[in-house]
């Protein structure tokens, strides 16, 4: 069975291109000690467990870390302040300046409502710019609304979105800009996400950016299914459950705080 990509020309010759690249972020000195701190308590359970308990263990870990990743508020969820605190959240500010300076649109996903919460109003504010917000609490007049504006306001803008309530189903062919916060480790949901813009309709090239922490599980995931073709088609239909079958000794090396974390 052969798999026809929109990437390949015989099928549609007048698609534009797509370019994929990663964005490294490096930790704050916070976020680094959040990181050790969530390692070395998570650990010591996931040590002492097994089945399901284990299992539960080592998503939550996972959890933790990715959401330390994003922000120090993200994990602590006490409504602390949002700037200085995150390398992610700053090379987020650089980058969505530069698109609406270009007069460009985005689109950015999180995994995480809660993390798109914190962010819609702190980037409309940093930005002077709308910040649209699509995530799975709203009602389907409103999304199709803010579906609206964004393909049809000329003004600047980005799209922020609930990557489990926005990957499918909409076209956004405004955005030429598309940028992964934090990765699901699925290439066939990030995939469909991405493809909310790079679709028939959209004219012009369409840059995908995924950010990674390097020094973090983020950036050892990421090496794992890019070095093993395998694992990668593996996990298209698995989510993120395949991590929890790994020993004990591959998670805490998966899991570690590397130097090169920190700037």
């Amino acid at each position: 069975m052969l798999r026809r990509l929109k990437t390949d020309k015989t099928i549609i010759s007048d698609l534009p291109e797509k370019m994929e690249m990663k964005v490294w972020c490096t930790l704050t000195p916070e976020q680094a000690t959040l990181y050790q701190a969530v390692v070395e308590d998570m650990m010591a359970r996931i040590e002492g467990s097994e089945g399901i308990e284990r299992h539960g263990n080592v998503l939550a870990t996972m959890t933790k870390l990715k959401q330390v990743c994003n922000h120090p508020a993200h994990l602590l969820k006490d409504g602390s302040r949002l700037p200085g605190r995150s390398g992610k959240l700053a090379r987020l500010e650089e980058l969505a300046e530069e698109i609406v300076a270009e007069g460009d649109k985005a689109l950015v996903f999180t995994q995480y409502a809660e993390f798109g919460a914190l962010l819609q109003p702190y980037l409309a504010a940093h930005l002077d710019r709308p910040v649209l917000w699509l995530h799975g609490g709203l009602p389907k007049s409103r999304r199709d609304a803010l579906v609206e504006r964004f393909q049809n306001d000329d003004e600047p803008m980005l799209f922020l979105l609930s990557l489990k309530a926005a990957g499918t189903g909409l076209n956004l062919t405004a955005a030429n800009h598309v940028i992964h916060v934090d990765r699901w480790w699925n290439p066939a949901v990030e995939n469909q996400a991405t493809d909310r813009a790079f679709r028939i309709g959209q004219t012009r090239n369409v840059q995908v950016r995924k950010f990674i922490c390097v020094g973090t599980l983020e950036e050892r995931i990421d090496e794992m299914i890019e070095r093993k073709t395998a694992l990668a088609e593996r996990v298209v239909g698995a989510g993120e459950d395949w991590i929890a079958e790994l020993s004990t000794d591959r998670l805490r090396e998966l899991f570690r705080l590397g130097s090169e974390a920190v700037q």
